[in-house]
């Protein structure tokens, strides 16, 4: 009867914790979901920066497995929370990070520079790449991962950006796998960044 109750109260208490992610992120306020699948990167088509200044597009994700977030390094929560998730994933995962292509994409150019991207990911995992660049680029990224985001005004004359917060996980071909949730636990989280690390293996064989 113990263990029941302790389960019980467990999957009460990962209900709370996944339900205020939804409410903060993907409830009221939050940009609408496309509703469409994300391209292939092969099918994408922009033009960026990384934070060390290297041209990069969809093609330099194409050969290994790749998780992408859409955020902004002004951003209160949302992203410095989602990317120390994806920094304790990749430890999780070990010396099979290095197999990753992790890339951190602005919604939030105006701000976001190369430098200010730099200084940003620096705080996080080492293999985060951050990259940047002119605003309609940003826009057919974000339009091919079906990523959504929206300026919002604060007050003083200031503004945020609401953004879609899942992470996008792609297999070595550029093949959507599956997304990562705002919130996900970390033990099915990892789990499914190893299924994309298998099936990189599988279609090297």
């Amino acid at each position: 009867m113990q263990r029941r109750q302790l389960f019980q109260y467990g999957a009460g208490a990962l209900a709370m914790m996944l339900g205020i992610g939804w409410w903060r992120v993907d409830g009221p306020g939050a940009p609408k979901p496309t509703g469409q699948r994300p391209l292939p990167l092969t099918a994408m088509d922009f033009r960026l920066t990384d934070h060390e200044g290297n041209k990069v597009g969809p093609e330099t994700l194409i050969g290994r497995p790749t998780m992408v977030f859409f955020g902004f390094t002004y951003c209160p929560d949302v992203c410095p929370t989602t990317l120390s998730d994806i920094s304790g994933w990749l430890e999780d995962l070990g010396d099979e990070a290095a197999r990753m292509n992790v890339v951190f994409i602005t919604v939030d150019p105006e701000r976001d520079t190369v430098e200010a991207m730099a200084e940003y990911v620096g705080y996080f995992h080492p293999a985060i790449r951050g990259w940047t660049g002119p605003a309609n680029q940003v826009a057919r990224a974000a339009e091919g991962f079906r990523a959504s985001y929206e300026r919002a005004p604060t007050e003083g004359g200031d503004y945020t950006m609401n953004h879609t917060a899942s992470v996008f996980l792609f297999d070595a071909k550029g093949e959507l796998v599956t997304m990562i949730d705002y919130h996900e636990p970390r033990e099915f989280a990892v789990p499914k960044i190893r299924r994309a690390l298998s099936e990189d293996v599988e279609g090297a064989t």
